[in-house]
């Protein structure tokens, strides 16, 4: 017979999957507003981005606590923000470079 899963358990998870689903989001606001910013050289949208990324790192550290990642999962979540961080200016470079 199957044990239930303790209630402690099920509330991470749930955490989890919510914080997952904020990362995923923030991500796209981060990308969204760093874009918009850089396009029209606009300081609130700008700051709206660095706001999205601090949002997405608590989100990550919520994501990490909440389903326990340890050793070499916390090694990926740090290369995922890196990532996160690094990869609308890589993409802007590029759209600047073959639209110029």
């Amino acid at each position: 017979m199957v044990d239930m899963p303790d209630a402690i358990e099920l509330q991470n998870l749930f955490i989890g999957t919510m914080a997952g689903a904020a990362i995923v989001l923030l991500g796209a606001f981060y990308a969204l507003f760093y874009a918009l910013g850089k396009q029209q050289n606009h300081r609130g949208a700008a700051a709206a981005a660095l706001l999205s990324y601090a949002a997405l790192v608590g989100a990550t550290y919520l994501f990490a606590q909440a389903l326990a990642l340890s050793g070499f999962w916390i090694f990926v979540t740090v290369v995922m923000l890196i990532g996160y961080f690094v990869a609308p200016r890589i993409v802007w470079r590029l759209c600047v470079g073959v639209h110029a």
